[in-house]
């Protein structure tokens, strides 16, 4: 692959990545109004780590010349959240399709950024396990956990 390709491919894996934290910081603001009180502070940090990583892959696209995908104004649930198991539910499910676009820039990117975007597989997973209460086998990589993770980076919108 030239130069040029792998440049376009980490590009693009950077967009799939902005755009499922768009769709997660969106997501979290619903799940925070509808979690029990006990699990807010969690949703808040999950909230507050998502923003952080937006922001930061705001720069990174930057940096490579890119115009950053522009977050929606909404984003369409993957299912009703009505109360609180449904919140948690609605968690697990955001980090799941976050782990499947980061894992997807692993495969793209060198370097540092390989190395962050690892690191984010990493933290989604763990934020899964906390509120789904189990892990599977391959965070991100839905051909091996049999999940929906990985199909999260060929939406625009990956809550849809």
């Amino acid at each position: 692959m030239s130069d040029e390709a792998g440049h376009a491919e980490e590009l693009k894996a950077l967009q799939a990545a902005l755009a499922a934290e768009h769709a997660a910081v969106y997501g979290y603001g619903v799940v925070g109004g509808r979690v029990d009180a006990k699990r807010r502070a969690e949703a808040q940090a999950a909230y507050d780590a998502h923003r952080a990583r937006r922001d930061a892959l705001v720069r990174e696209v930057r940096d490579l010349h890119g115009e950053p995908v522009a977050a929606s104004a909404a984003y369409a649930l993957p299912f009703p959240v009505p109360d609180s198991p449904a919140a948690i539910r609605l968690a697990a499910e955001l980090e799941d399709r976050v782990a499947g676009v980061y894992a997807d820039l692993v495969r793209a990117a060198s370097g540092a950024r390989r190395g962050s975007a690892a690191a984010a597989v990493r933290e989604a997973a763990v934020r899964a396990v906390r509120w789904r209460g189990e892990s599977v086998a391959f965070p991100g990589l839905a051909e091996r956990a049999g999940t929906s993770a990985g199909t999260a980076s060929a939406s625009a919108t990956p809550m849809a």
